[in-house]
């Protein structure tokens, strides 16, 4: 039930929702880049406030597992609620992927009007552990959305539900259960390769 080939098997019923996060993730990153006054102060908040854990983090006795820590219960914690908050119709998957790719959007833009290195940003800075971390995220969401879906569909037909439809959730709750523990696993690795081989590129 709980075996990577169960996992991979449930993202093929997905693949709407997965499609629909990945595009609500690309329009964030797109919003990012070209957002001015209010998205664009926000955005910049966003950054500040990364900024100013990044900067306590390394002044700790243990820079490396200081920074693994906090990403991981960072992503893994929020990853696994996003899934379970898309019960409130979806809407809080889709802000989370509007918001992250935005703020990765805007850190690209900002620093590619400021003559910085994008090929260091992007190649060192985030894909190393974005390769595994992003998707991760997006496929949490895609859960989400789903949940947030399905959520909808019942109180559409609510009193006139097949038994196959009630029958449905019991598969769609394991299926939550099997990505959660997979996602968690994923962002452990993409926190590992963050915490590691990113700090030591960025260094």
């Amino acid at each position: 039930m709980l075996s990577f080939r169960t996992f991979i098997k449930d993202l093929g019923t997905i693949r709407t929702s997965m499609l629909l996060a990945a595009l609500l993730f690309i329009a964030g990153g797109v919003a990012g880049w070209v957002g001015t006054g209010d998205l664009q102060q926000l955005l910049y908040q966003q950054l500040q406030g990364l900024g100013q854990i990044s900067g306590d983090l390394r002044e700790s006795s243990n820079p490396q597992l200081s920074f693994f820590i906090f990403i991981f219960l960072n992503n893994s914690i929020k990853s696994v609620v996003i899934i379970f908050l898309g019960a409130l119709l979806g809407i809080l998957p889709a802000l989370f992927l509007l918001i992250n790719g935005a703020v990765i959007g805007y850190l690209i833009h900002l620093n590619a009007i400021q003559g910085q290195d994008l090929f260091t940003l992007i190649v060192k800075g985030l894909l190393p552990h974005g390769i595994i971390e992003i998707p991760a995220i997006i496929i949490a969401c895609a859960f989400g959305l789903k949940f947030g879906s399905r959520v909808l569909s019942a109180l559409f037909r609510a009193g006139r539900r097949s038994v196959g439809e009630a029958n449905g959730w019991p598969d769609f709750m394991r299926q939550t259960l099997t990505a959660s523990i997979w996602i968690v696993i994923l962002l452990f690795v993409a926190a590992i390769i963050e915490s590691t081989i990113t700090f030591w590129l960025l260094s």
